[in-house]
């Protein structure tokens, strides 16, 4: 895409091809493109096709070699050595079908949210999907609305248009007909209509979108931080691999078909197969969980991230508030232009002078219905960074034409104007209040000095409604020690009044007086905690120098003004009424528009992010010992001591099952950082400390037992030890107990034991402790190992504190 600088034009575009700018295309001027192929074609997905979810869970590095290693298996070995192969096939079905689930999820979801933009076809203006408008149709934009399509201004009326996210430009851009304007910006003030010029691949929008919506498992700590384990467990694989098939194979002079499977059962081990498949289902869970509550998870890895949160800054309107206001009140000034009758009729006129109020603007219209015939000559729609709107008025009948500001008292006015007190004593209350003020004559609507000078007629009270949920949230986000800070445009009094009956207390900052530098801010939002007058750059600066003290930062908003500040945030949270420009750069779109979810976003971030590093570290001491005992077996040149179906027993009982209900079951650990380091420095210790105790059971068992069955006596020996050890890491792991943890590790006990007498299942799993030495020496050693392990573990924790 050629970069664009703000406010280019394009003459050299020809004028729209529609009958009248005014009515925009005839239904037969539709259909005709849409034969043409001139439409917005570009699939928006919320998530990876079925063929995408198949090839990602079936084509992987691991299934490949345990594919190769089971075809070997099956031909050689019984089928119970080949038991593995099909634990494969379930994780890997298991794996799709949850993902499916989540699709599904996310694409009903992703329809609730859509943005329809409004297209004027045949003189009537419609809302219809993305996807639906073709070349040349006429789309009508307002406050907060995206453009998705490229095109040329054909109306404005007061359109100001931000490309910040395009071009870099901060300053919002005055568009006039005539001039371009660029699918992924969005407006802030005004309104207008634009004829689309590119549609489909060839507009930047449909990029933009796509993106913003895909289901993704990317940039996420946990998921980068399991492949990077998985690549040094492949660098570790190889070379053991090689070394353990020369040892089997030529050095031992063994059985062709034995050595095979020996050799087999040495490498499966190694691989922690099952770890990215648990990842997966525990976020594709995750997604379906939070989808029941009407919470559109866009970028996956927010999950984690929202979990990983210290500071959320708060929007108050539509977040601690919800969107409708009340009129409370009219304070006429006596000295005034006009008594209050006259003062109701100005303001009916202003509310019917906004096509696109916002809040404050249709309580007004509510209150004071327009009831003149006054002619409307000039309009400044409202914005977030001047705080103010206005009209001019013909009044006529001999009336004259006079020119009305409505917007904040402490930008209009003079410091010392005695009509602040007031303003301030309702502030403190929580009311909002605006002020009514007459331009003096001879001055624009439109002209920045137009403020200055400005004759009071009235302030206008507002009363906010508070959402009930709102404190219950403040308090849990309280609770789990993260920080919140009200971030507003409102006047910081009120603001304060606000917080302060939601329970949270702190200081109240007017944020025309914070430093620009960001150092000096960031000590300024440590300090404070409402922030009242904030301008929409001033947000994204707030998260900028909040980040650069080392802040994990969520914006919440639902305004066109939060915007910039949710792109930028580590999470953006966009209420699912609120403006289009809002929701496609939010990676959480809450379409409720409750604010109460937010906690159910975090539990589950953390239940996921606990879980995983749980069974993550399950699954790592597995791959530790196996790796480890292989080397030993290599240097000892003694054959290995586990047949594949050996150890696929194991893996089911002590990790497997186990690791399924631990990676769903409820988990309120705040989230802590660097999982690698947390994960290794238990799954070293404890995969080394297994390794070694299981090769001194194999090793004394070979002294002890001989002539025929020895090999098979030993092995079994050798298993008896490391699951002991295996059952004493999940007892860990599954710390702190519940009665289902406890009853969990009892049950793959028992299990075990279950194997250990029954005939049949000993002869299926060759599995056979011979007489009453050998097997009590191997229950010590794993006994004296677990305890080492637990003190090793335990000095881990105190050492190396996270």
């Amino acid at each position: 895409m050629t970069h664009l600088e703000a406010g280019d034009r394009i003459d050299a575009v020809q004028p729209a091809r529609v009958t009248s700018p005014v009515t925009g295309l005839t239904s037969a001027e539709v259909a005709q493109r849409v034969a043409g192929g001139q439409i917005n074609d570009v699939p928006v997905r919320s998530s990876r096709s079925l063929a995408e979810i198949v090839r990602a869970n079936v084509f992987t590095r691991f299934n490949a070699i345990i594919g190769v290693l089971w075809v070997i298996m099956l031909a050689v070995a019984p089928i119970q050595d080949s038991l593995f192969g099909f634990v494969i096939l379930a994780n890997t079905g298991i794996g799709i079908v949850q993902e499916w689930r989540a699709k599904k999820t996310l694409d009903s979801l992703a329809v609730i949210g859509e943005v329809r933009p409004t297209v004027r076809r045949d003189g009537k203006a419609t809302e219809i999907a993305t996807s639906g408008i073709v070349l040349d149709d006429l789309i009508e934009i307002g406050p907060g609305d995206k453009a998705v399509v490229d095109g040329v201004c054909v109306e404005a009326d007061g359109l100001e248009i931000d490309e910040s996210l395009l071009t870099g430009e901060a300053d919002p851009v005055v568009k006039q007909p005539g001039d371009r304007i660029m699918s992924g910006s969005f407006v802030v003030a005004g309104g207008g209509s634009f004829q689309a010029t590119r549609v489909g691949r060839e507009a930047y929008a449909a990029q933009l979108a796509e993106e913003a919506s895909r289901f993704t498992l990317v940039h996420s700590e946990l998921r980068t931080g399991i492949s990077t384990i998985l690549k040094y467990v492949t660098w570790m694989m190889v070379p053991t691999a090689i070394g353990l098939i020369i040892s089997q194979l030529v050095v031992k002079d063994n059985e062709l078909k034995d050595s095979i499977a020996r050799t087999v059962g040495g490498i499966v081990p190694m691989v922690p197969e099952g770890l990215v498949l648990l990842t997966s289902v525990a976020f594709a869970i995750g997604v379906i969980r939070l989808g029941r509550k009407q919470c559109l998870v866009q970028e996956l890895p927010a999950i984690e991230g929202l979990a990983r949160v210290d500071t959320v800054c708060l929007d108050k309107t539509g977040t601690l508030t919800e969107g409708g206001m009340d009129v409370t009140g009219l304070r006429v000034f006596g000295d005034g232009d006009g008594d209050e009758a006259y003062i109701r009729r100005v303001l009916g006129e202003l509310g019917s002078a906004d096509p696109r109020p916002n809040a404050s603007l249709q309580a007004i219209i509510d209150a004071y219905p327009d009831t003149t015939d006054w002619r409307l000559t000039d309009t400044l729609p409202f914005s977030s960074a001047r705080k103010y709107s206005g009209a001019t008025f013909d009044e006529g009948a001999g009336g004259e034409t006079v020119t009305w500001l409505l917007g904040a008292p402490d930008v209009l006015l003079e410091q010392r104007d005695p009509a602040l007190a007031e303003t301030v004593r309702m502030n403190e209350q929580g009311l909002r209040v605006l002020l009514l003020a007459r331009v003096r004559e001879g001055v624009d609507v439109d002209d920045p000095e137009a403020p200055k000078g400005v004759r009071p007629a009235a302030l206008v009270v507002l009363e906010q409604r508070l959402r009930p949920d709102a404190a219950d949230t403040l308090r849990y986000f309280a609770e789990q020690d993260v920080r919140a800070k009200v971030i507003s445009g409102d006047n910081a009094v009120s603001v304060g009044a606000v917080a302060a009956k939601l329970g949270l207390s702190g200081t109240a900052v007017d944020a025309r007086g914070l430093p620009a530098d960001r150092d000096a801010m960031a000590g300024a939002m440590d300090e404070g905690t409402v922030f009242g007058r904030v301008t929409p750059q001033q947000k994204r600066n707030m998260v900028g120098a909040l980040q650069s003290k080392g802040r994990t930062v969520a914006m919440t908003g639902d305004g066109v003004n939060d915007v910039l500040a949710l792109k930028d945030a580590d999470i953006g949270v966009a209420m699912g009424s609120g403006s289009e420009a809002t929701r496609a750069v939010a990676q959480i779109v809450l379409l409720n528009n409750s604010f109460a979810t937010l906690p159910s976003v975090v539990a589950e971030g953390r239940r996921v992010i606990g879980n995983i590093t749980r069974v993550a570290t399950l699954f790592l001491v597995k791959t530790v010992y196996s790796v480890l005992l292989a080397v030993l077996v290599v240097i000892s040149q003694v054959e290995y001591p586990f047949l594949p179906r050996h150890l696929t027993l194991l893996s089911t009982l002590t990790i497997g099952v186990p690791a399924f209900f631990l990676a769903l079951a409820p988990n309120k650990e705040r989230a802590r950082p660097n999982f690698v380091r947390r994960v290794m420095r238990y799954a070293i210790p404890g995969g080394v400390l297994a390794a070694l105790a299981t090769f001194a059971t194999y090793l004394l068992a070979r002294e002890y037992y001989t002539g025929a069955g020895s090999l098979e006596a030993e092995t079994s020996a050798a298993t008896l030890t490391l699951f002991l050890i295996s059952i004493w890491v999940l007892a860990i792991i599954a710390r702190p107990y519940t009665w289902w943890r406890i009853g969990l590790v009892a049950a793959m006990g028992g299990a075990f034991v279950v194997v250990l007498v029954v005939p049949w299942l000993q002869h299926f799993f060759a599995l056979k402790l011979v007489g009453m030495t050998m097997p009590w020496t191997a229950a010590g050693i794993a006994v004296v190992a677990a305890g080492m392990l637990e003190l090793l573990w335990r000095r881990v924790d105190r050492r190396l504190p996270d």
